[in-house]
């Protein structure tokens, strides 16, 4: 699981083959906008792509039986927490597959929390995290103000929800929510905006369900909107920040990194963003201190969801 399957996989490319082929320039001959690190604000931990579900357009295509990011162990995940606290870094997320799918995925929690950071923890509620309710339980109670669990609901409606995502999810995923709205953890939801329906609509039909399951969402909906990996994009130029009115800054790899364990790989490295995990052009460095070198946006995703989506994964 990841909330962020709404978006294409990350090896689809643009309809037009000219485009994103140059890290320095785009397809017209223009210079390529970049965007320096401004500070590590979040860092991202993948913890593999083993999934308990196989949903129709995961981005990172998670399955129960794609290991292309294999499992980070403890021992790999304290070096980069240490590495981060040392750099100031305010949040540590988990991301997947599904994180409660690694074995040492209550350990890498309890690391975070024991360090001081406050933690984004990405999960479908189902049963990899049920089988952990009572060390769940035992985090919340020391570390409960700086525990945030984001659980993904792919719709307000269950036949929308179950056509992403499968037969019998809705029910399971809802169970898994309203037990952690019980126990009083900081409850966020991970939700979708489908293509016709704007953001007002969406944000209210999750909060009639979230009244009608009985959820506390206290820490928030982030909606995401439906985007469409088929259609073409514009490549992102130097020019484009004025034209558009926005800052580099904004954009989600000036604050962010996240590390990932390629298959075969050695040892873990770490990426741009939590959207392109396998594409060697933004693998940054096996260091957070290698990984702060600025980002060239050679990428549709880098355009789709960032600079015109205006999209982030961060709390």
């Amino acid at each position: 699981m990841n909330d962020l399957s709404p978006f294409a996989v990350s090896h689809v490319r643009p309809l037009d083959p000219a485009k994103f082929r140059d890290p320095l320039v785009t397809a017209r001959g223009e210079a390529r906008a970049e965007v320096a690190m401004t500070g590590l604000a979040t860092l991202w931990i993948n913890t593999g792509t083993l999934c308990n579900l196989a949903c129709r357009t995961c981005y990172i295509e998670s399955s129960p039986r794609n290991d292309a990011l294999v499992y980070i162990s403890l021992a790999e995940a304290e070096a980069y927490l240490d590495e981060a606290l040392a750099l100031g870094t305010r949040e540590i997320g988990f991301t997947g597959g599904e994180p409660f799918m690694n074995p040492d995925m209550i350990a890498m929690l309890g690391a975070a929390l024991e360090r001081g950071f406050e933690v984004l923890m990405l999960t479908n509620a189902m049963r990899p995290m049920q089988r952990f309710e009572a060390d769940l339980l035992d985090l919340q109670q020391a570390h409960g103000e700086r525990l945030t669990m984001r659980v993904s609901l792919d719709h307000y409606s269950q036949p929308i929800h179950e056509a992403e995502r499968g037969p019998g999810t809705w029910d399971k995923a809802i169970a898994g929510a309203r037990w952690l709205s019980d126990q009083g953890f900081r409850l966020a939801i991970a939700g979708r905006q489908l293509p016709g329906e704007d953001e007002a609509q969406a944000r209210d039909g999750y909060a009639a369900l979230f009244e009608q399951a009985g959820l506390k969402v206290d820490a928030g909906l982030v909606v995401f909107p439906e985007m469409d990996a088929t259609a073409d994009v514009p490549e992102i130029t130097t020019a484009c920040w004025d034209i558009l009115g926005k800052s580099p800054d904004s954009i989600m790899c000036a604050s962010s990194r996240m590390v990932v364990k390629r298959k075969g790989g050695a040892r873990p490295v770490v990426a741009a963003c939590t959207l392109i995990p396998y594409d060697p052009q933004f693998t940054m460095g096996d260091t957070l201190a290698e990984a702060s070198r600025p980002v060239r946006l050679n990428h549709p995703h880098c355009a789709r969801f960032c600079v015109l989506g205006g999209a982030s994964c961060s709390a």
